[in-house]
């Protein structure tokens, strides 16, 4: 299972500062998305995740200079979400460097767009899910006689030619068990974001059969050595 780093880019700036020494006093703290990625890569990181803050609200990338810069400095693919919500988004993000997209649940209600985003990213498209079921049946699905499940919706996408998923979770630990059933439903890669506090979490997605996990702030605090969860995701 991969660990996935994730940066929080808001105006040209990881939004959380990267200084994993700082309990103990070492180290140099830094806000540069540029040099936190190169710092993860070194130690051991083989993809970056980066979200787009402003391009999230914007509804259209807000920081393709971060991700040059970043895809100068790593060899590593790089994955961003925020403000990749048509073709043309895409296209951009893939001219500075970007080689995974992640686009927003409400794709699911857009089909002729999702073909279109298909078309230029393929396989490296990943739809965002939130897997709350609360939050699936409060989502303004469009044409839909009721609110979809998340295995409904998976399978709706699956079949539409997605290949990748992001099932975001907020703060709220994932269901381990439903993320087995759904991992052995679906011909798909399915990846963890969100409620992840530590490294037994991290081997209980690994044993579900979880492609990746994506740390953010548990990682750029410290809290979870990247190391330590590289080694626990083997």
């Amino acid at each position: 299972m991969l660990v996935i780093p994730s940066i929080d880019v808001e105006r040209g700036r990881s939004r959380v500062v990267f200084w994993p020494g700082s309990a103990v006093g070492v180290g140099t703290p830094t806000d540069r998305p540029d040099r936190i990625a190169e710092r993860l890569v070194a130690e051991g990181a083989r993809v970056v995740h980066i979200v787009d803050l402003d391009g999230a609200r914007a509804g259209e990338p807000r920081n393709l200079e971060v991700i040059s810069s970043i895809a100068g400095r790593v060899a590593v693919p790089l994955q961003v979400a925020g403000g990749m919500e048509g073709a043309d988004a895409i296209r951009l993000a893939f001219a500075s460097g970007a080689t995974r997209a992640v686009v927003a649940m409400g794709i699911a209600d857009r089909p002729d767009l999702l073909r279109e985003c298909l078309d230029v990213a393929g396989d490296w498209l990943a739809v965002g899910l939130d897997p709350r079921p609360e939050l699936l049946a409060a989502f303004p699905w469009r044409g839909r006689p009721r609110p979809a499940s998340l295995d409904d919706l998976t399978a709706d996408l699956v079949a539409a030619g997605v290949r990748r998923f992001v099932l975001s979770h907020g703060a709220s630990a994932p269901d381990v068990t439903a993320l087995r059933r759904l991992v052995t439903s679906h011909d798909a890669e399915f990846v963890v974001a969100g409620g992840v506090t530590d490294l037994e979490a991290i081997a209980r997605l690994r044993d579900a059969g979880i492609a990746g996990v994506i740390l953010g702030e548990a990682i750029l605090s410290g809290r979870i050595p990247l190391g330590a969860a590289i080694e626990a995701a083997a």
